[in-house]
């Protein structure tokens, strides 16, 4: 469990998402796959706040609240359906979908070409699927790092605006899967273990980010969302 979110912890605070993905590849092992959801947000919850305080200067929270609103309301229904709806295909088709976004943003980014902005419609339906996908698995990072990264106007707004964004999600969805009793007491002592790793490994990836310039950032994060795409493929299959 340590070394689990030491892993995530360096990936998100590398990339600014990620936490997610690898904590699902280890903790359906031990919970079930709804309980591993919660259990893999609220682990990296004081590794997010650490991350939010020390970009907290760079953040523009108005960029933050229309893509939330609607993420928010997806992933609060998705909570719900989570128990009645197959998994599967659902995964294979966002796997495929992070593969191709991949290549293109990666393509891009090494022939120097820079998106300045995202069209409204393809901000909603990025919130869209990514809070969909959030309150299925809790992994709800690739699409709105797409999004944040386009829109950013450096490194550290990118963090501070993606890390936030992820910070509160976690209070939100956190709360409502204590309430609906998919989270207890029990699950916290997994939560406590994981929180150590977390720290340790946002304690390393600050370190790193420091040293890179934002091209060497974009580059990890579209190669670390095609990885991600082909893991959600190989699950699904």
């Amino acid at each position: 469990m340590i070394f689990a979110a030491l892993m995530a912890g360096f990936v998100q605070g590398v990339t600014g998402f990620g936490s997610g993905i690898v904590m699902m590849i280890f903790l359906p092992h031990l919970l079930p796959i709804n309980q591993s959801a919660g259990v893999s947000t609220l682990t990296m919850l004081v590794a997010n706040a650490m991350v939010v305080w020390r970009y907290r200067k760079s953040l523009k929270w108005q960029k933050l609240v229309a893509p939330f609103l609607i993420y928010i309301t997806i992933a609060v229904c998705s909570l719900y359906w989570s128990e009645f709806l197959a998994a599967g295909h659902l995964k294979l088709l966002l796997g495929v979908l992070l593969v191709v976004l991949s290549l293109y943003y990666s393509i891009m980014n090494v022939r120097s070409i820079t998106l300045k902005s995202i069209p409204v419609y393809v901000m909603i339906l990025f919130a869209m699927i990514s809070g969909f996908f959030n309150g299925m698995f809790g992994i709800g990072g690739p699409l709105m790092a797409l999004y944040f990264l386009t829109i950013a106007d450096s490194k550290e707004n990118y963090l501070a605006s993606i890390q936030t964004f992820f910070l509160i999600d976690t209070i939100m969805m956190t709360s409502l899967r204590f309430a609906s009793g998919i989270l207890n007491l029990d699950s916290l002592k997994f939560v406590f273990i994981g929180i150590i790793g977390a720290i340790i490994g946002t304690i390393l990836a600050n370190r790193l980010v420091s040293h890179l310039n934002i091209k060497v950032m974009e580059l990890f994060i579209y190669v670390f969302i095609g990885l991600s795409g082909f893991y959600y493929l190989i699950t699904a299959l």
